[in-house]
């Protein structure tokens, strides 16, 4: 009984004394960054280590019941077997589920970029209601949202948008809304009633501290220019608009929304630097791939992950083939239908590599 939850408990023990060694090593203090995430993934097992010691002590009443019942039935040790094996029965999907090692970028704060795609004005259109969407449930969760910059369309939508969502865990909220999310309705200028597709796409990244991404100032290209509104108009006279480019990767980062120079510049580097994470986890993943399968779409920009048809008044995200009302909840901000399966079937799948992974090292 449990011989796979046997392999997940003994993992779980093996990687947090790993872990355990590598932070007591005087040279891991030295490295923030390095410090820093074996302390994530430390404390992102506490609950896994708690079960599994309740598991090995469980384990063993049931070895020793059954050791004593093989001399002579007895009710008692009769009753005290079946007490563990009840227990080790109840431990076994609770060890499944926090055995699972969360990404150690679930805690963090996050950057969302919103943009119009196709469809012209009502991309934009789309673009400002899905802008709303997420301040909304962010506020739901609990969580501060930073509007950070925002292009304005000329009809009332927006070009493109970037916020921060402040608060613990915020990534692992909106991590999964990464990609291309495509309206089907009937534009108010629309006079036949016909209905019409577009899209905006969304990019999620895990906001990076100081410590995480190592700039050099030598590799920025900085352009400061005159703020602009929608048109193209001047909205002030003085050049507080900042253009940061890093010129190793190409990555262009634009902020006009402060009227401070200093504060514009502050932002576009905080937008780069999570970037710059964003570029280092994707190679990261590029790399896994043939071999971790464990993962709920790309979060690619190309990817169509989600419709929202008004006509039927309803949201379908394509990952996991989920459907909810669109007016009731969607546009409400209630988002945790969707977010909260996307979470489970990460962790289904990321148990179900783990499982592999083990029975292959059995093997």
């Amino acid at each position: 009984m449990g011989d796979g939850v046997r392999g997940l408990v003994e993992q779980v023990e093996r990687t947090r004394a790993e872990l355990s060694e590598a932070l007591s090593d005087p040279d891991a203090a030295s490295d923030r960054s390095r410090y820093a995430d074996l302390t994530r993934r430390y404390a992102g097992l506490e609950e896994a280590a708690g079960l599994a010691a309740r598991w090995r002590d469980a384990d063993q009443q049931a070895a020793e019941a059954r050791e004593m019942l093989a001399e002579g039935e007895d009710e008692d040790i009769r009753a005290l077997l079946k007490e563990a094996e009840d227990a080790i029965g109840e431990l076994e999907p609770l060890i499944r589920h926090a055995m699972v090692e969360p990404d150690p970028n679930d805690s963090r704060d996050v950057i969302v970029e919103v943009r119009a795609g196709a469809g012209g004005e009502e991309a934009a259109l789309f673009a400002r209601d899905l802008l709303d969407v997420y301040s909304r449930y962010a506020a739901a969760r609990g969580f501060r949202v930073e509007l950070l910059d925002v292009s304005e369309a000329d009809a009332g939508g927006v070009k493109e948008a970037t916020f921060a969502v402040k608060g613990t865990g915020a990534f692992s909220v909106f991590k999964h809304e990464g990609g291309v999310h495509r309206v089907q309705r009937v534009p108010a200028t629309e006079s036949q009633g016909r209905i019409h597709t577009s899209t905006a796409t969304v990019a999620v990244m895990p906001e990076a501290e100081e410590v995480d991404v190592k700039i050099d100032q030598h590799d920025l290209k900085i352009d400061v220019y005159r703020s602009s509104g929608p048109g193209g108009q001047s909205v002030n006279t003085t050049d507080s608009a900042v253009r940061i480019t890093h010129v190793p990767t190409g990555i262009v980062v634009s902020m006009q929304d402060e009227k401070s120079q200093l504060q514009n510049r502050e932002r576009a580097m905080r937008v780069l630097r999570a970037r710059l994470l964003e570029k280092a986890r994707a190679e990261q993943e590029a790399e896994m791939r043939d071999t971790r399968r464990a993962h709920v779409g790309s979060g690619d920009r190309s990817e169509k992950i989600r419709t929202y048809n008004y006509p039927q008044n309803r949201v379908t995200d394509h990952r996991i083939g989920v459907t909810v009302p669109l007016k009731e909840q969607v546009l409400q901000g209630q988002l945790s239908a969707l977010t909260d399966a996307l979470q489970a079937e990460e962790r289904r799948l990321l148990l179900e590599q783990q499982e592999a992974e083990l029975a292959g090292g059995a093997a």
